[in-house]
């Protein structure tokens, strides 16, 4: 039962370790371009849930950008 503890935290600690290594930078590139560009589109969508008119559209573009804007902050791009 020891043995399979063991092997149990060691393959939680590669895992771990495996999970924080540096991806390749181009992964990374194309990652950060699809979340920000994710984070844009449902910030845009929940923008243009509020107001009318322009006030819709400029709440549009100020969810978009919020959206993107965490987006990058959260994956650290």
């Amino acid at each position: 039962m020891t043995t399979i503890i063991k092997f149990s935290a060691l393959a939680a600690v590669l895992v771990t370790a495996a999970a924080c290594a540096p991806q390749n930078p181009t992964q990374h590139e194309v990652a950060c371009v699809g979340g920000t560009l994710t984070g844009a589109a449902i910030g845009g969508a929940i923008g243009n849930r509020f107001g009318g008119g322009t006030g819709q559209t400029i709440a549009t573009a100020a969810g978009a950008f919020a959206g993107g804007a965490t987006a990058v902050r959260a994956m650290n791009c």
